[in-house]
């Protein structure tokens, strides 16, 4: 069968079908990009994290988490193309697969490295006219967010430890696409704070994400008694955090978010 030889983002030499028929993601905005490119038919597998869009959730086979997935159930699919990601799926299940199947795996820290995810995906499912387009109109969306206003923004996405975002991850590179400073940029990753520390940084706003962690208004108030001086503010992670498709819309939401905040 034609193939294309490819190299995924973790560096590993990849032989694609040259037109894959039996697709399993194993990331949801992954999934989301699959069907925005068209490839209802071809998508036979996604994860119980995969909301969209909905109308998959009936008609594909669920396969578990992203770090719990199934094998067994992947395995009885019988995937010509399995798409996964090294931070979101499970390492050990991710080696276990490629011994079997042809697994192409993204690694997604930063907004340019999500277009060219877009791209890669977009040339070997045989859509490159399709991800070329959506990348050029994700590229166009982005010159509408208004001017920085230097704002100090402090990123939660956990509680119990608190965890932040750091650099070197995909949702930092996004904040600074959308104009904000991180307070965390000098640390890596998703560093665990203190109390302490969340305070030293001095933020002008606390965003607590929507994903993964269920912030709600309890939590508000815990920060709001611990930073008096920052606003706290929820929002939706996905739109941060979801590299694909999702990133049409980032522009629009940071401009409201911003009337919010302003």
């Amino acid at each position: 069968m034609p193939s294309h030889s490819t190299i995924d983002q973790m560096g590993q030499p990849v032989f694609v079908p040259a037109k894959p028929k039996r697709i399993v993601s194993l990331v949801p905005s992954q999934t989301e990009l699959l069907a925005a490119l068209g490839l209802d038919d071809e998508v036979v597998g996604i994860t119980r994290f995969c909301i969209e869009p909905p109308s998959w959730r009936k008609t594909k086979k669920i396969i578990g988490g992203t770090k719990r997935f199934k094998v067994e159930e992947i395995s009885k699919l019988n995937p010509d193309l399995i798409l996964g990601n090294k931070e979101e799926n499970d390492q050990a299940g991710i080696e276990w697969l490629r011994k079997r199947f042809t697994v192409w795996m993204s690694d997604v820290k930063t907004y340019e490295d999500a277009l060219a995810m877009i791209q890669s995906v977009g040339l070997f499912t045989d859509k490159e006219a399709e991800a070329s387009r959506l990348v050029h109109a994700i590229k166009h969306s982005m010159q509408g967010i208004r001017s920085s206003l230097n704002i100090r923004v402090l990123y939660l996405i956990w509680r119990d430890p608190w965890m932040g975002v750091g650099c070197d991850t995909f949702i930092h590179s996004m904040i600074c696409k959308a104009g904000f400073l991180n307070c965390l940029e000098p640390l890596q990753r998703y560093p665990q704070l203190t109390e302490s520390q969340m305070q030293s940084y001095h933020p002008d706003y606390v965003f607590l994400s929507s994903e993964p962690f269920p912030f709600n208004e309890t939590h508000i108030q815990e920060l709001k008694r611990l930073l008096p001086d920052s606003k706290i503010v929820l929002v939706d992670g996905a739109a941060f955090s979801w590299y694909g498709s999702r990133m049409l819309y980032f522009a629009d939401y940071i401009n409201q978010l911003r009337i919010q905040l302003t």
